[in-house]
Protein backbone atom coordinates (compact mmCIF):
# COMPACT_ATOMS: atom_id res chain seq x y z
CA UNK A 1 0.00 0.00 0.00
CA UNK A 2 1.26 3.46 -0.89
CA UNK A 3 1.07 6.10 1.84
CA UNK A 4 1.89 9.50 0.34
CA UNK A 5 1.34 13.11 1.31
CA UNK A 6 0.71 14.01 -2.33
CA UNK A 7 -2.46 12.26 -3.47
CA UNK A 8 -2.37 14.09 -6.78
CA UNK A 9 0.76 12.11 -7.70
CA UNK A 10 -0.47 8.72 -6.50
CA UNK A 11 -1.63 7.46 -9.89
CA UNK A 12 1.69 8.25 -11.56
CA UNK A 13 3.67 6.63 -8.76
CA UNK A 14 1.52 3.51 -8.89
CA UNK A 15 2.37 3.04 -12.57
CA UNK A 16 5.99 2.53 -11.57
CA UNK A 17 5.16 0.35 -8.58
CA UNK A 18 2.95 -1.91 -10.72
CA UNK A 19 5.69 -2.21 -13.32
CA UNK A 20 7.76 -3.98 -10.65
CA UNK A 21 4.77 -6.08 -9.46
CA UNK A 22 5.02 -4.45 -6.03
CA UNK A 23 1.53 -2.95 -5.69
CA UNK A 24 0.75 -5.06 -2.62
CA UNK A 25 3.80 -3.90 -0.69
CA UNK A 26 4.06 -0.97 1.75
CA UNK A 27 5.61 2.37 0.80
CA UNK A 28 5.75 5.67 2.66
CA UNK A 29 6.40 8.70 0.49
CA UNK A 30 6.90 12.37 1.29
CA UNK A 31 7.06 14.94 -1.50
CA UNK A 32 7.88 18.64 -1.22
CA UNK A 33 9.22 21.50 -3.31
CA UNK A 34 11.00 24.66 -2.23
CA UNK A 35 13.77 26.87 -3.44
CA UNK A 36 13.51 25.49 -6.96
CA UNK A 37 14.06 21.91 -5.79
CA UNK A 38 11.95 18.76 -5.60
CA UNK A 39 12.41 16.44 -2.61
CA UNK A 40 11.23 12.83 -2.59
CA UNK A 41 11.67 10.83 0.61
CA UNK A 42 10.74 7.14 0.39
CA UNK A 43 10.62 4.37 2.99
CA UNK A 44 10.47 0.80 1.68
CA UNK A 45 11.23 -2.45 3.51
CA UNK A 46 12.83 -0.55 6.37
CA UNK A 47 15.20 1.37 4.09
CA UNK A 48 15.09 5.14 3.63
CA UNK A 49 15.88 7.00 0.43
CA UNK A 50 16.12 10.74 -0.28
CA UNK A 51 16.18 12.31 -3.76
CA UNK A 52 16.69 16.01 -4.45
CA UNK A 53 16.73 17.69 -7.86
CA UNK A 54 16.47 21.20 -9.25
CA UNK A 55 13.66 22.21 -11.58
CA UNK A 56 12.48 25.22 -13.58
CA UNK A 57 8.79 25.64 -14.38
CA UNK A 58 7.36 28.67 -16.14
CA UNK A 59 3.74 27.72 -15.38
CA UNK A 60 1.58 25.32 -13.37
CA UNK A 61 1.22 22.86 -16.24
CA UNK A 62 4.98 22.46 -16.59
CA UNK A 63 5.33 22.24 -12.80
CA UNK A 64 2.86 19.36 -12.59
CA UNK A 65 4.57 17.50 -15.42
CA UNK A 66 8.01 17.87 -13.82
CA UNK A 67 6.68 16.87 -10.39
CA UNK A 68 5.25 13.65 -11.83
CA UNK A 69 8.55 12.87 -13.53
CA UNK A 70 10.46 13.52 -10.32
CA UNK A 71 8.31 11.14 -8.27
CA UNK A 72 8.31 8.38 -10.87
CA UNK A 73 12.07 8.53 -11.26
CA UNK A 74 12.59 8.42 -7.48
CA UNK A 75 10.42 5.31 -7.13
CA UNK A 76 12.04 3.69 -10.15
CA UNK A 77 15.51 4.13 -8.63
CA UNK A 78 14.37 2.67 -5.32
CA UNK A 79 12.68 -0.36 -6.82
CA UNK A 80 15.42 -0.99 -9.35
CA UNK A 81 17.98 -1.03 -6.53
CA UNK A 82 15.84 -3.17 -4.24
CA UNK A 83 14.87 -5.73 -6.89
CA UNK A 84 17.95 -5.69 -9.07
CA UNK A 85 15.70 -5.20 -12.11
CA UNK A 86 16.27 -2.64 -14.85
CA UNK A 87 13.15 -2.11 -16.95
CA UNK A 88 13.70 -1.52 -20.69
CA UNK A 89 11.87 1.82 -20.61
CA UNK A 90 13.16 2.83 -17.20
CA UNK A 91 10.88 5.27 -15.38
CA UNK A 92 8.95 6.20 -18.54
CA UNK A 93 5.37 4.98 -18.14
CA UNK A 94 3.62 6.79 -21.01
CA UNK A 95 2.28 4.82 -23.93
CA UNK A 96 3.89 7.04 -26.58
CA UNK A 97 7.66 7.39 -26.04
CA UNK A 98 8.15 8.94 -29.48
CA UNK A 99 5.62 11.67 -28.69
CA UNK A 100 7.69 12.62 -25.65
CA UNK A 101 10.80 12.62 -27.83
CA UNK A 102 9.16 14.89 -30.40
CA UNK A 103 8.08 17.28 -27.62
CA UNK A 104 11.66 17.52 -26.40
CA UNK A 105 12.93 18.11 -29.94
CA UNK A 106 10.35 20.86 -30.60
CA UNK A 107 11.43 22.54 -27.35
CA UNK A 108 15.00 22.68 -28.65
CA UNK A 109 16.26 19.86 -26.46
CA UNK A 110 17.84 16.54 -27.27
CA UNK A 111 15.44 13.77 -26.27
CA UNK A 112 18.28 11.33 -25.64
CA UNK A 113 19.41 13.25 -22.56
CA UNK A 114 15.96 13.04 -20.97
CA UNK A 115 15.63 9.35 -21.81
CA UNK A 116 19.06 8.60 -20.31
CA UNK A 117 18.07 10.42 -17.12
CA UNK A 118 14.97 8.23 -16.96
CA UNK A 119 17.12 5.11 -17.21
CA UNK A 120 15.81 4.04 -20.62
CA UNK A 121 18.03 1.36 -22.11
CA UNK A 122 20.46 2.43 -24.87
CA UNK A 123 18.73 -0.03 -27.21
CA UNK A 124 15.37 1.66 -26.70
CA UNK A 125 16.83 5.12 -27.10
CA UNK A 126 18.18 3.96 -30.45
CA UNK A 127 14.80 2.40 -31.29
CA UNK A 128 13.07 5.75 -30.76
CA UNK A 129 15.70 7.48 -32.86
CA UNK A 130 15.16 4.94 -35.66
CA UNK A 131 11.38 5.42 -35.52
CA UNK A 132 11.75 9.20 -35.84
CA UNK A 133 14.07 8.71 -38.81
CA UNK A 134 11.60 6.33 -40.51
CA UNK A 135 8.75 8.84 -40.03
CA UNK A 136 10.46 11.59 -42.01
CA UNK A 137 8.19 12.66 -44.83
CA UNK A 138 5.16 11.05 -43.15
CA UNK A 139 5.09 12.90 -39.82
CA UNK A 140 2.88 15.91 -40.63
CA UNK A 141 0.71 17.70 -38.11
CA UNK A 142 -2.83 18.82 -38.77
CA UNK A 143 -4.32 16.29 -41.18
CA UNK A 144 -7.37 14.07 -40.75
CA UNK A 145 -7.92 10.33 -40.70
CA UNK A 146 -11.19 8.38 -40.91
CA UNK A 147 -11.79 5.27 -38.81
CA UNK A 148 -14.73 2.91 -39.34
CA UNK A 149 -15.44 0.37 -36.60
CA UNK A 150 -16.86 -3.03 -37.57
CA UNK A 151 -16.82 -4.90 -34.23
CA UNK A 152 -17.67 -8.39 -35.46
CA UNK A 153 -15.50 -11.52 -35.29
CA UNK A 154 -15.81 -15.27 -36.01
CA UNK A 155 -14.94 -15.99 -32.34
CA UNK A 156 -13.33 -14.01 -29.53
CA UNK A 157 -9.66 -14.73 -28.77
CA UNK A 158 -8.54 -15.12 -25.17
CA UNK A 159 -6.18 -12.10 -25.32
CA UNK A 160 -8.75 -9.76 -26.91
CA UNK A 161 -10.19 -6.84 -24.91
CA UNK A 162 -12.26 -5.24 -27.67
CA UNK A 163 -16.06 -5.16 -27.59
CA UNK A 164 -16.26 -7.80 -30.30
CA UNK A 165 -18.44 -10.87 -29.88
CA UNK A 166 -18.79 -13.99 -32.03
CA UNK A 167 -20.73 -13.21 -35.19
CA UNK A 168 -23.13 -16.03 -34.26
CA UNK A 169 -24.35 -13.86 -31.36
CA UNK A 170 -24.40 -10.52 -33.18
CA UNK A 171 -25.46 -11.36 -36.74
CA UNK A 172 -28.97 -10.06 -36.16
CA UNK A 173 -27.51 -6.57 -35.65
CA UNK A 174 -25.27 -6.49 -38.72
CA UNK A 175 -27.68 -5.13 -41.34
CA UNK A 176 -28.90 -2.31 -39.09
CA UNK A 177 -25.33 -1.63 -38.02
CA UNK A 178 -24.21 -1.22 -41.65
CA UNK A 179 -27.08 1.21 -42.29
CA UNK A 180 -26.07 3.26 -39.24
CA UNK A 181 -22.41 3.39 -40.29
CA UNK A 182 -23.38 4.48 -43.81
CA UNK A 183 -25.63 7.18 -42.34
CA UNK A 184 -22.71 8.42 -40.27
CA UNK A 185 -20.44 8.45 -43.31
CA UNK A 186 -22.85 10.59 -45.30
CA UNK A 187 -22.90 13.14 -42.46
CA UNK A 188 -19.15 13.75 -42.67
CA UNK A 189 -18.47 15.94 -45.76
CA UNK A 190 -18.98 19.25 -43.89
CA UNK A 191 -16.11 18.42 -41.53
CA UNK A 192 -13.71 16.67 -43.93
CA UNK A 193 -10.94 19.09 -44.92
CA UNK A 194 -7.60 17.30 -45.23
CA UNK A 195 -8.11 13.52 -45.28
CA UNK A 196 -4.87 11.53 -45.25
CA UNK A 197 -6.09 7.99 -44.68
CA UNK A 198 -9.11 5.71 -44.20
CA UNK A 199 -9.01 2.68 -41.91
CA UNK A 200 -11.75 0.05 -41.62
CA UNK A 201 -11.03 -1.82 -38.40
CA UNK A 202 -12.59 -4.38 -36.13
CA UNK A 203 -13.13 -6.85 -35.00
CA UNK A 204 -12.64 -8.71 -38.24
CA UNK A 205 -14.26 -6.73 -41.08
CA UNK A 206 -13.98 -9.66 -43.50
CA UNK A 207 -16.37 -11.66 -41.32
CA UNK A 208 -19.12 -9.61 -43.00
CA UNK A 209 -20.46 -10.72 -46.35
CA UNK A 210 -19.89 -8.78 -49.57
CA UNK A 211 -23.45 -7.46 -49.69
CA UNK A 212 -22.86 -5.99 -46.19
CA UNK A 213 -19.42 -4.52 -46.98
CA UNK A 214 -20.49 -3.04 -50.33
CA UNK A 215 -22.66 -0.17 -48.93
CA UNK A 216 -19.76 0.92 -46.72
CA UNK A 217 -17.23 0.84 -49.56
CA UNK A 218 -19.72 2.61 -51.84
CA UNK A 219 -20.20 5.45 -49.36
CA UNK A 220 -16.45 5.83 -48.90
CA UNK A 221 -15.86 6.05 -52.66
CA UNK A 222 -18.79 8.42 -53.19
CA UNK A 223 -17.66 10.79 -50.47
CA UNK A 224 -13.88 10.60 -50.56
CA UNK A 225 -12.95 9.00 -53.88
CA UNK A 226 -9.85 6.82 -54.20
CA UNK A 227 -7.21 9.45 -53.51
CA UNK A 228 -5.78 8.46 -50.13
CA UNK A 229 -4.45 5.48 -48.24
CA UNK A 230 -7.30 3.01 -47.64
CA UNK A 231 -6.74 0.14 -45.20
CA UNK A 232 -9.05 -2.73 -44.28
CA UNK A 233 -8.11 -4.81 -41.26
CA UNK A 234 -9.27 -7.95 -43.03
CA UNK A 235 -8.25 -10.00 -40.03
CA UNK A 236 -8.31 -13.73 -39.52
CA UNK A 237 -7.63 -16.04 -42.45
CA UNK A 238 -10.70 -18.21 -41.91
CA UNK A 239 -12.91 -15.43 -43.33
CA UNK A 240 -10.86 -14.62 -46.45
CA UNK A 241 -12.41 -15.27 -49.87
CA UNK A 242 -11.47 -14.31 -53.41
CA UNK A 243 -14.77 -12.43 -53.65
CA UNK A 244 -14.03 -10.23 -50.61
CA UNK A 245 -10.52 -9.46 -51.81
CA UNK A 246 -11.77 -8.65 -55.31
CA UNK A 247 -14.43 -6.34 -53.86
CA UNK A 248 -11.87 -4.51 -51.75
CA UNK A 249 -9.64 -4.01 -54.78
CA UNK A 250 -12.56 -2.76 -56.86
CA UNK A 251 -13.35 -0.07 -54.30
CA UNK A 252 -9.78 1.21 -53.99
CA UNK A 253 -8.49 -0.50 -50.84
CA UNK A 254 -4.70 -0.09 -50.88
CA UNK A 255 -3.65 -2.20 -47.89
CA UNK A 256 -5.03 -4.98 -45.76
CA UNK A 257 -4.07 -6.64 -42.49
CA UNK A 258 -3.65 -10.39 -42.11
CA UNK A 259 -3.53 -11.15 -38.39
CA UNK A 260 -2.15 -14.60 -37.57
CA UNK A 261 -0.61 -13.57 -34.18
CA UNK A 262 1.33 -16.87 -34.36
CA UNK A 263 2.17 -19.50 -36.97
CA UNK A 264 2.03 -22.34 -34.44
CA UNK A 265 -1.15 -24.43 -34.51
CA UNK A 266 -0.78 -25.43 -30.86
CA UNK A 267 -0.91 -21.79 -29.77
CA UNK A 268 -3.73 -20.90 -32.16
CA UNK A 269 -5.88 -23.61 -30.60
CA UNK A 270 -5.02 -22.54 -27.06
CA UNK A 271 -6.17 -18.93 -27.63
CA UNK A 272 -9.47 -19.89 -29.22
CA UNK A 273 -8.61 -19.47 -32.90
CA UNK A 274 -10.48 -21.78 -35.26
CA UNK A 275 -7.94 -21.80 -38.07
CA UNK A 276 -4.49 -23.21 -38.80
CA UNK A 277 -1.19 -21.58 -39.68
CA UNK A 278 -1.48 -23.02 -43.18
CA UNK A 279 -4.77 -21.18 -43.64
CA UNK A 280 -2.97 -17.94 -42.75
CA UNK A 281 -0.31 -18.56 -45.40
CA UNK A 282 -2.99 -19.48 -47.93
CA UNK A 283 -4.96 -16.30 -47.15
CA UNK A 284 -1.81 -14.22 -47.49
CA UNK A 285 -1.00 -15.74 -50.88
CA UNK A 286 -4.59 -15.16 -51.99
CA UNK A 287 -4.42 -11.47 -51.00
CA UNK A 288 -0.97 -11.02 -52.52
CA UNK A 289 -2.38 -11.57 -56.02
CA UNK A 290 -4.40 -8.35 -55.76
CA UNK A 291 -1.40 -6.10 -55.19
CA UNK A 292 -2.31 -4.85 -51.71
CA UNK A 293 0.31 -3.67 -49.25
CA UNK A 294 -0.11 -6.29 -46.53
CA UNK A 295 0.52 -6.06 -42.80
CA UNK A 296 1.08 -9.18 -40.69
CA UNK A 297 0.63 -9.06 -36.88
CA UNK A 298 2.48 -11.25 -34.37
CA UNK A 299 2.34 -11.35 -30.55
CA UNK A 300 5.48 -12.14 -28.53
CA UNK A 301 4.71 -14.00 -25.30
CA UNK A 302 1.33 -15.30 -26.46
CA UNK A 303 -0.04 -18.17 -24.35
CA UNK A 304 2.94 -20.40 -23.54
CA UNK A 305 4.70 -20.00 -26.87
CA UNK A 306 8.40 -20.74 -26.45
CA UNK A 307 11.34 -18.77 -27.81
CA UNK A 308 11.85 -21.33 -30.58
CA UNK A 309 8.17 -21.28 -31.50
CA UNK A 310 8.17 -17.49 -31.65
CA UNK A 311 11.30 -17.59 -33.79
CA UNK A 312 9.48 -19.91 -36.20
CA UNK A 313 6.49 -17.52 -36.37
CA UNK A 314 8.77 -14.56 -36.96
CA UNK A 315 10.76 -16.25 -39.71
CA UNK A 316 7.57 -17.45 -41.38
CA UNK A 317 6.22 -13.89 -41.42
CA UNK A 318 9.48 -12.53 -42.84
CA UNK A 319 9.55 -15.20 -45.54
CA UNK A 320 6.12 -14.02 -46.71
CA UNK A 321 7.74 -10.60 -47.30
CA UNK A 322 4.80 -8.33 -46.35
CA UNK A 323 5.03 -4.54 -46.51
CA UNK A 324 4.63 -4.29 -42.71
CA UNK A 325 5.14 -6.65 -39.78
CA UNK A 326 3.85 -5.55 -36.38
CA UNK A 327 5.30 -7.26 -33.31
CA UNK A 328 3.15 -6.84 -30.21
CA UNK A 329 4.29 -7.79 -26.72
CA UNK A 330 1.52 -9.58 -24.83
CA UNK A 331 -0.51 -7.28 -22.61
CA UNK A 332 -3.07 -8.14 -19.92
CA UNK A 333 -6.07 -5.99 -20.85
CA UNK A 334 -9.29 -5.47 -18.98
CA UNK A 335 -12.09 -7.35 -20.72
CA UNK A 336 -9.82 -10.10 -22.02
CA UNK A 337 -10.43 -13.67 -20.90
CA UNK A 338 -6.67 -14.06 -20.48
CA UNK A 339 -6.61 -11.43 -17.72
CA UNK A 340 -9.23 -13.37 -15.76
CA UNK A 341 -6.88 -16.35 -15.60
CA UNK A 342 -3.47 -14.65 -15.35
CA UNK A 343 -2.67 -11.98 -12.79
CA UNK A 344 0.97 -11.21 -13.61
CA UNK A 345 2.95 -11.23 -16.81
CA UNK A 346 6.13 -13.15 -16.13
CA UNK A 347 6.69 -14.50 -19.64
CA UNK A 348 9.78 -16.67 -19.84
CA UNK A 349 12.21 -15.46 -22.48
CA UNK A 350 10.19 -12.37 -23.45
CA UNK A 351 13.27 -10.12 -23.57
CA UNK A 352 15.03 -12.56 -25.88
CA UNK A 353 11.95 -12.72 -28.13
CA UNK A 354 11.82 -8.93 -28.45
CA UNK A 355 15.53 -8.66 -29.16
CA UNK A 356 15.27 -11.45 -31.74
CA UNK A 357 12.45 -9.62 -33.52
CA UNK A 358 14.52 -6.45 -33.73
CA UNK A 359 17.53 -8.29 -35.15
CA UNK A 360 15.76 -10.49 -37.67
CA UNK A 361 13.49 -7.73 -38.95
CA UNK A 362 16.36 -5.26 -39.30
CA UNK A 363 18.43 -7.89 -41.10
CA UNK A 364 15.49 -8.49 -43.47
CA UNK A 365 15.35 -4.80 -44.46
CA UNK A 366 12.50 -3.65 -42.21
CA UNK A 367 12.56 -0.33 -40.33
CA UNK A 368 10.69 0.43 -37.08
CA UNK A 369 8.26 3.22 -37.96
CA UNK A 370 5.89 3.44 -34.98
CA UNK A 371 5.76 2.14 -31.44
CA UNK A 372 3.47 2.33 -28.46
CA UNK A 373 3.21 0.79 -25.02
CA UNK A 374 0.34 -0.58 -22.94
CA UNK A 375 -0.31 -1.21 -19.27
CA UNK A 376 0.50 -4.66 -17.90
CA UNK A 377 2.74 -5.48 -20.83
CA UNK A 378 5.04 -8.48 -20.57
CA UNK A 379 8.53 -7.49 -19.47
CA UNK A 380 7.68 -3.79 -19.72
CA UNK A 381 8.28 -3.91 -23.46
CA UNK A 382 6.28 -2.40 -26.33
CA UNK A 383 4.53 -2.89 -29.66
CA UNK A 384 6.48 -1.97 -32.78
CA UNK A 385 5.38 -1.59 -36.39
CA UNK A 386 8.08 -2.50 -38.90
CA UNK A 387 7.98 -1.44 -42.54
CA UNK A 388 9.74 -2.00 -45.79
CA UNK A 389 11.18 1.32 -47.08
CA UNK A 390 8.41 3.47 -48.56
CA UNK A 391 5.61 1.22 -47.26
CA UNK A 392 4.77 2.83 -43.90
CA UNK A 393 1.09 3.14 -42.99
CA UNK A 394 0.14 6.82 -42.65
CA UNK A 395 -2.83 6.01 -40.42
CA UNK A 396 -0.64 4.27 -37.84
CA UNK A 397 1.79 7.18 -37.67
CA UNK A 398 -0.99 9.76 -37.26
CA UNK A 399 -2.79 7.79 -34.57
CA UNK A 400 0.23 6.72 -32.54
CA UNK A 401 1.82 10.15 -32.55
CA UNK A 402 -1.51 11.99 -32.06
CA UNK A 403 -0.73 14.60 -34.72
CA UNK A 404 -3.99 14.47 -36.68
CA UNK A 405 -7.72 14.57 -36.11
CA UNK A 406 -9.38 11.16 -36.15
CA UNK A 407 -12.99 11.10 -37.31
CA UNK A 408 -14.37 7.79 -36.09
CA UNK A 409 -17.70 6.14 -36.89
CA UNK A 410 -19.36 3.03 -35.46
CA UNK A 411 -19.76 1.53 -32.00
CA UNK A 412 -16.91 2.18 -29.55
CA UNK A 413 -15.36 4.60 -32.04
CA UNK A 414 -13.55 7.53 -30.44
CA UNK A 415 -13.32 10.69 -32.53
CA UNK A 416 -10.41 12.97 -31.68
CA UNK A 417 -10.04 16.56 -32.80
CA UNK A 418 -6.45 17.76 -32.83
CA UNK A 419 -5.88 21.46 -32.10
CA UNK A 420 -2.43 21.95 -33.56
CA UNK A 421 -1.87 25.48 -32.33
CA UNK A 422 -2.38 24.30 -28.76
CA UNK A 423 -1.13 20.73 -29.29
CA UNK A 424 -4.14 19.26 -27.53
CA UNK A 425 -6.93 16.80 -28.31
CA UNK A 426 -10.67 16.75 -27.56
CA UNK A 427 -12.51 13.42 -27.74
CA UNK A 428 -16.00 12.15 -28.40
CA UNK A 429 -16.72 8.45 -27.77
CA UNK A 430 -19.61 6.54 -29.28
CA UNK A 431 -21.36 3.91 -27.12
CA UNK A 432 -19.60 0.54 -26.88
CA UNK A 433 -22.78 -1.50 -26.85
CA UNK A 434 -24.16 -2.12 -30.35
CA UNK A 435 -27.90 -1.76 -29.49
CA UNK A 436 -27.17 1.50 -27.67
CA UNK A 437 -25.13 2.75 -30.60
CA UNK A 438 -27.96 1.97 -33.00
CA UNK A 439 -30.46 3.82 -30.81
CA UNK A 440 -28.23 6.91 -30.58
CA UNK A 441 -26.86 7.23 -34.11
CA UNK A 442 -28.54 10.58 -34.77
CA UNK A 443 -27.25 12.04 -31.51
CA UNK A 444 -23.74 10.75 -32.27
CA UNK A 445 -23.81 12.52 -35.64
CA UNK A 446 -24.97 15.74 -34.01
CA UNK A 447 -22.37 15.65 -31.24
CA UNK A 448 -19.50 14.83 -33.61
CA UNK A 449 -20.43 17.72 -35.90
CA UNK A 450 -20.27 20.03 -32.88
CA UNK A 451 -16.79 18.76 -32.03
CA UNK A 452 -15.34 19.38 -35.49
CA UNK A 453 -17.14 22.57 -36.53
Amino acid sequence: MLNTNSEGLREEIMLVIRAFDCENEDFTHYFSCSGGKFLNAIEYKGNFYDFEEEYKAENDLVFKRLAKRSCKLAFYKVLSKETGVNLPWGALTGIRPTKLAYNEISAGNGFKELFERFCVSPENIQLVSNVIEAQKGIYLKGGQDLYISLPFCPTKCDYCSFITAPISKTKNYVDDYVKAVVKELYSLPPIIKNLRSIYVGGGTPFVLENFQLTPIYTAINALFGKNCEFTVEAGRPDVFTEEKLSLAKEYGVTRICVNPQTFNDRILESIGRKHTAKQTVDAYRMAQKYGFDINVDLIAGLADETYNEFEYSLKTAIDLNPANITVHTLSLKSGAKLKENVKKLNVAGIADMVLLSRKLLSDAGYQPYYLYRQKYQAGGFENVGWTKPGKACIYNVDVMEEIASNIAVGANAISKRYFGEEDRIERYASPKDIPTYLAKTDKIIEERLKLFK
